[in-house]
């Protein structure tokens, strides 16, 4: 419980801290919708109209909850270059919740980032052709994705040396890793090494899911996708979320020992 509580209480302070500086929030809101109508209308007419709307939005949802993990890497960065870190290792409080916290504070945002793009869907057309249950699963399965992809972030903020750095490192991969998947196009239209690739990314398993469960289907001109991740994308992004926390938990705790101890 005391855990949870200095966790609540680092996840308060950094959600007043955006209270304070809103324009933090301008990456989590304005950049995917600048996607939305980016992707929508100006691609769109040609990858498909209406259909292809639908398809994008759970792409659009992952990416953008995958770029999110950028706040974690800066944040803590941040907290460190400041000094802040040394304050909260003077104090009685457990090392997890310092980043347990940061990470709870930074799924706040993505919840809020997917408030508002699913608003901005509906208004180019994108809709829930399913039911409340397998929405929620798909917006559950989208919300830990993001979780697990801060601490990929909380890792990338512990191990740069500034906040320059963090900034930088942090977009570095997430670019390739999200344009080399099924978040925008089909993965099969890739070629063969980059399509292997594109089928067991983590993105396209959990763009995928979100389109089974919101039953959105892809364009007709668009070539169907197949295999096992395909085939068992739910089950199989939800793993993917699993396994991340299972390696990135203790790999961003080991370092925070080993930064907090300097």
């Amino acid at each position: 419980m005391r855990v949870f509580r200095d966790s609540a209480i680092v996840a308060r302070r950094n959600l007043l801290t955006i209270l304070r500086v809103p324009t933090l929030l301008v990456t989590a809101t304005i950049q995917p919708l600048m996607f939305v109508f980016l992707f929508a209308y100006i691609f769109g007419a040609s990858l498909g109209g209406g259909q292809y709307r639908e398809f994008l939005l759970a792409g659009i949802f992952t990416q953008t909850v995958a770029f999110n993990a950028a706040f974690t890497t800066v944040g803590l960065a941040g907290d460190l270059q400041k000094g802040i870190i040394d304050r909260m290792r003077a104090l009685p409080m457990s090392r997890l919740a310092v980043l347990l916290g940061r990470t709870l504070s930074d799924l706040v945002v993505n919840l809020l980032s997917l408030v508002v793009m699913a608003g901005c869907g509906y208004v180019v057309g994108w809709r829930i052709h399913s039911g409340i249950a397998d929405a929620a699963l798909a917006f559950g399965i989208l919300l830990l994705f993001a979780f697990a992809m801060s601490w990929v972030g909380a890792l990338t903020g512990l191990l740069a040396p500034t906040v320059e750095v963090a900034q930088s490192a942090g977009l570095i991969w997430l670019f390739p890793l999200s344009f080399i998947s099924s978040a925008f196009i089909s993965a099969e239209t890739l070629p063969g090494p980059l399509r292997t690739l594109a089928q067991w990314n983590p993105i396209t398993a959990v763009a995928a899911a979100g389109r089974k469960l919101f039953d959105n289907g892809a364009p007709p001109t668009f070539v169907p996708p197949h295999g096992w991740p395909a085939e068992h994308c739910v089950p199989y992004a939800i793993a993917c979320s699993l396994v991340i926390l299972a390696v990135a938990v203790p790999l961003s705790l080991l370092r925070y020992r080993k930064v907090a101890s300097r």
